[in-house]
């Protein structure tokens, strides 16, 4: 175990799985200016040691993230433009930081225990998979105070059906978690004893397979998502034409045929 910068706790096990917990009561695991710059050093760090396979993304306390700090951001509006190079930064960085967790080799799977608000629901959003407890909410409420959630809108609008985006972010509500895995924000609901349990398990079946051939599957998949119907089977054509060729293609492919166990050499 290793805690960053007192706000963040590291720990990664012997089969690869790195979990990142937030670790800021204080601030209800805000996003603050800090907190998004940790995280994008832990991410960017983490994708270019192959030792990773799967990333957990998790916090302690009942707030699993509040989102932006409001704080902070009433603070920066005494600077003499009102705050607005500090805010165009905060969500530029964070902006960053969700993309990081879409563009890194390593799935990212939410652990989601307590409530996550604004960016706090980006954050889960933009995550490759979430597992959250029955205690969990969520909700986009920046409505509620004159500040629309427009970034959080980018990872609620791609990953659950338009309706239900609008409905969050247009109402402010708090939705469940049963709720949440029904739109597709969440892939399931446990409760709150076997959370980081089921998320192990999860992580560790990811984290059995070749992690070249994860790797290639997440990054195609985001990109096919983004063109149309022949652009995207052209592309994952090849995709899967280069795949056929990598070392651990032909050793899965061998490995099914003589009824055994694969040997990955992730390349």
């Amino acid at each position: 175990m290793n805690e960053v910068s007192g706000i963040l706790i590291k720990e990664k096990s012997s089969k690869g799985i790195l979990r990142l917990t937030m670790n800021n009561l204080d601030q209800k695991n805000a996003l603050s200016e800090s907190m998004i710059s940790i995280l994008k050093d832990e991410l960017e760090d983490a994708s270019t040691d192959q030792s990773i396979r799967v990333i957990v993304l998790a916090a302690n306390g009942n707030v699993f993230c509040s989102g932006h700090d409001l704080k902070e951001i009433t603070s920066a509006r005494e600077n003499h433009d009102n705050g607005h190079a500090f805010f165009q930064r905060l969500f530029d960085h964070c902006s960053t930081l969700m993309q990081l967790i879409v563009n890194s080799p390593q799935p990212v799977i939410a652990e989601v225990d307590g409530i996550a608000t604004a960016a706090g629901c980006q954050l889960v959003a933009s995550c490759d998979l979430a597992i959250a407890s029955t205690e969990s909410k969520f909700a986009t409420p920046g409505v509620n105070i004159g500040l629309f959630c427009s970034t959080p809108m980018v990872a609620l609008s791609r990953n659950v059906q338009k309706k239900n985006a609008m409905e969050m972010l247009l109402t402010g509500d708090f939705i469940n978690a049963k709720k949440a895995k029904e739109i597709g924000l969440i892939n399931n609901v446990v409760e709150k004893e076997d959370l980081s349990e089921e998320v192990n398990i999860l992580a560790e079946k990811i984290a059995s397979k070749s992690s070249m051939t994860v790797s290639i599957g997440k990054r195609a998949f985001y990109a096919q998502a983004e063109m149309d119907l022949s652009e995207a089977y052209k592309h994952t054509s090849k995709i899967m034409s280069d795949n056929l060729l990598k070392d651990d293609a032909k050793e899965g492919i061998d490995a099914f045929i003589e009824k055994r166990k694969p040997d990955w050499k992730d390349k």
